[in-house]
Formats: structure tokens, C-alpha cells, sequence
């Protein structure tokens, strides 16, 4: 009996025999959640209802720890050590991207275990209604800019931030030549700059842009992303739709440590993916000014592998790529 003991103890502690025998039961404990913004920010409020529904279908807590800093590399570097077990999971935006291209962070969405996208972030272009300019549509700020090179004020997150890429993509997609005015901060500066007529044109989030367009102080313009803005907004072009070549992005997903066993990998994507679909949460996502979508594990990386060459593109011309090994 002990030389059975023995042997069973001495199999538990060789190196992945343990992982493997807790998947198969897995998960008989809470589960840590790493979500790289501060409590509050916008992708820490959508990523909630998914970890509260998918708590309940395994019947484990999970507890969010929210890391933010370092363009949320500081939070990817603590999932990425964790133990692959899957006791760890955690959250991922554009920012992903963009850390590794600015030699912010070694580490990017290949060095991590995908498990499903669930949301994105899209900008959108705004005018100003304190100009004498005829910018009604996207079409017309298009066509002047390119009539009056270097006239039109641009304000923009600032360099190198998501939504700077976005209205980066839109000046080199279109071919206009305009004065760029960066903001600290992504959205809230650059709406306020359009609102008070400092600038004539501006990229911004949806959700920082709202409570102005319905005041009637900025004018929706378009959407950068690949898909036009939910419902009331849904009347507003793409740049695609209008030929151009010019997309952007930010999708919200999560991911594990690299490694996860399949077979907790097995018990983590159903659930989450059911927590996704979710009416109440698609509804959810809508409201707080971002597109719902699913996107399976296996078309995270395509998806972002394309987004990558945009954003080693944009800020190869403005000088600022490092690559980060």
C-alpha cells in the first residue's frame, strides 16, 4: 500500500502530469482574472458580465485584478508568467499591438493562449459645428482637405496611441493633407478641441464623442472600423464602403498564459462563447458604445496579424517603431 502511495506521489510531481490531472477536473478552485486597465475603464466594465456568467456555468468564482499601467503591457506580462493551468486567465485590447511594434513589450497576441473576442472599439471621425467650412460629410472634409492641403486642423490621440493609428490610416488611406494636432489622453481632448472649434476634423471614440454629437456641438462624419456604428448611428458610412482603404479597430478579447491544456482550454471557450451570445450582454455591449461580436480563438491571431501590419506601416512613417524582441 505505501509503494502504491509512493509511486502515485512521485507521478503527481513530474513536470506537467500535475496540469493535466487537475484539467480533467478542472476547475475545482476560484480562477483569477488579469484585466490590464483600471477599474472603471471601459474594457474593465464589458469584460464583467462575461466573467459573472461564465462563473456560473463552471461553477467557480472569478476574480477580477485589475493591473493596469504601461499600456496595459504591465498586466500581459504578469498573465503571460502565470502558471498554465488555468487558474489564470485574462483580458486583451489592440494594445497588444501596438506595445510590441513600439518596443514597449517583447510579447504580442502570438505569445499567448486565445480564447475568444467578444467586442470592438471603433473610432469615428467628427466635425466641427463652430467652423464655416462646408464639412456636413465625410465626403466633403475629404474633398476639401485635398483642395486646401494643410488647412484643416486634425486633432488626434496622442503618438502612437490606438486612435492615433486610426486617424493616421485615415490620412494616408484618403490622401488628404492636414495639420495634426496630438491630444494626452485618446478621446475626451480631441472632442473637446473639435466642440470648441480648435479643430476642424477629429477621430475619437464613439463613446466619447456621444453626449456632444446628441448636443448637436460635433457632427458625425464616419466610422473607421469594418463595420458601421449601432443603431441610431448606423446611418453613417464606413471609409470601406466608400472605397478607401481604411480600417482600425480595437477588439476587446481574452486570453490565458501560453500553453493551456486542452482540456482546459475545452471547458473555458464553450463557456465563454456562450456567455458572448448572450442577448442581454450583446445588448449590453451596444449600449456602452462598442460592436458586439464573437470571434473565435482560431481567427484571433489572422485578424490581428493584419492590424499589425497597419500599425508597423503607420508608425514606420512617423519613425517610431522598435519592434520590442
Amino acid at each position: 500500500m505505501r509503494k502504491t502511495l509512493w509511486a502515485l506521489t512521485a507521478l503527481c510531481a513530474l513536470p506537467g502530469v500535475g496540469l493535466v490531472q487537475a484539467a480533467d477536473r478542472y476547475p475545482v478552485k476560484p480562477i483569477t482574472a488579469i484585466v490590464a486597465v483600471e477599474a472603471g475603464a471601459d474594457g474593465d466594465v464589458l469584460v464583467r458580465p462575461i466573467f459573472e456568467r461564465v462563473s456560473k456555468m463552471i461553477g467557480q468564482p472569478i476574480l477580477v485584478v485589475n493591473k493596469p499601467g504601461g499600456g496595459s503591457s504591465i498586466g500581459y506580462r504578469e498573465l503571460h508568467g502565470a502558471r498554465p493551468d488555468g487558474y489564470t486567465i485574462g483580458w486583451g485590447s489592440a494594445t497588444i499591438i501596438t506595445n510590441k511594434v513600439q518596443g514597449v513589450s517583447p510579447l504580442d497576441y502570438h505569445d499567448f493562449t486565445q480564447l475568444g473576442g467578444y467586442a470592438t472599439y471603433f473610432p469615428i471621425v467628427v466635425s466641427a459645428t463652430k467652423t464655416k467650412l462646408p464639412l456636413n460629410t465625410i465626403q466633403d472634409a475629404i474633398q476639401y482637405a485635398k483642395a486646401n492641403p494643410g488647412k484643416l486642423n486634425f486633432s488626434t490621440a496622442g503618438v502612437g496611441q490606438s486612435w492615433w493609428v486610426a486617424a493616421m490610416a485615415m490620412i494616408s488611406g484618403t490622401g488628404i493633407q492636414v495639420n495634426t494636432i496630438p491630444q494626452p489622453g485618446a478621446g475626451a481632448m480631441t472632442i473637446a478641441q473639435v466642440a470648441g472649434g480648435h479643430a476642424e476634423l477629429g477621430v475619437a471614440a464613439l463613446g466619447s464623442a456621444k453626449s456632444m454629437i446628441d448636443a448637436g456641438q460635433v457632427k458625425f462624419l464616419a466610422t473607421l472600423g469594418d463595420a458601421r456604428a449601432p443603431a441610431p448611428y448606423d446611418k453613417f458610412p464606413t471609409l470601406k464602403e466608400l472605397g478607401y482603404n481604411v480600417s482600425w479597430e480595437s477588439t476587446n478579447f481574452l486570453m490565458g498564459p501560453p500553453k493551456l491544456p486542452k482540456e482546459v482550454v475545452a471547458v473555458l471557450v464553450p463557456a465563454i462563447e456562450k456567455a458572448v451570445k448572450d442577448p442581454e450582454f450583446v445588448k449590453f455591449v451596444n449600449e456602452r458604445n462598442a460592436r458586439w461580436e464573437y470571434i473565435p480563438p482560431s481567427e484571433i491571431v489572422k485578424k490581428f496579424d493584419e492590424r499589425r501590419e497597419t500599425v508597423k506601416t503607420i508608425m514606420a512613417k512617423a519613425g517610431i517603431v522598435k519592434d520590442a524582441k
